[in-house]
């Protein structure tokens, strides 16, 4: 796998429009395809509930794969120009559903990767299954949202290991804009939706260890996901 390109990544930074990381953090508007870095993804900028909006989506390929069984998880990520991240907090607005002809399994899979290393074979991640927050089943409402690392940590590893330990509940509607909030110390993480006070999951064992990498968009297989409002603090 090819590293990526980082000296041109951290030069898209002022042709992105984005802020400087430190004391008034880094922002993204993600009203342009411009330098961003899509894997496995298609990527393009579009008018979604009342806002300019990244649209992101699997390419055919990454979904035909999983659909057949060649693959964990599928899907894809996008990785933000000039975006390295050690501790502090990522916000950003997101919206996930199930892509129109995708299979039964998909659940609108939506969420950020953080400390993606220098080749994108390795990374964290939350993301939220909007299909899952008002299903009639409850075992599926516990796995509204997910923590998981890539590759070693996938959800179905974590899930059959730790039972419970990596998800848990939140009310979400497919298709809607859900404001989602990451918080990064040292090897603990913790996930806030929708301006809640509480998180919705806690990590204390991130499985990179206290590293620091880039910051990507990530989606799974059969999603059809937009990106907002992406901000990043120390």
């Amino acid at each position: 796998m090819n590293p990526f390109p980082w000296s041109a990544i951290a030069a898209g930074v002022f042709a992105c429009g984005i802020l400087p990381l430190g004391c008034f953090g880094q922002t993204f508007a993600l009203d342009s395809t411009k330098g961003l870095h899509p894997r496995d993804v298609t990527i393009d900028v579009t008018s979604y509930e009342g806002r300019k909006a990244l649209r992101v989506m699997p390419t055919p390929e990454a979904d035909t794969a999983w659909e057949a069984g060649k693959t964990v998880s599928g899907g894809g990520i996008v990785v933000l120009p000039g975006a390295m991240f050690h501790n502090g907090t990522i916000e950003l607005d997101v919206s996930g559903k199930p892509r129109a002809g995708a299979v039964a399994d998909a659940r609108g899979f939506v969420g950020v990767a953080f400390r993606v290393n220098a080749d994108a074979s390795k990374y964290n991640c939350f993301y939220i299954r909007p299909t899952n927050g008002r299903a009639e089943d409850q075992l599926r409402r516990n796995h509204a949202v997910q923590y998981m690392s890539f590759p070693d940590y996938e959800w179905s590893r974590l899930r059959k290991e730790t039972p419970g330990k990596y998800e848990s509940y939140a009310d979400l509607v497919p298709g809607e804009w859900t404001k989602i909030k990451i918080e990064v110390n040292g090897e603990k993480a913790r996930l806030y939706v929708n301006g809640a006070s509480q998180p919705v999951l806690m990590v204390n064992d991130l499985k990179l260890g206290d590293s620091k990498g880039a910051v990507a968009l990530w989606i799974g297989v059969g999603t059809e996901a937009y990106f907002a409002n992406l901000r990043l603090s120390e």
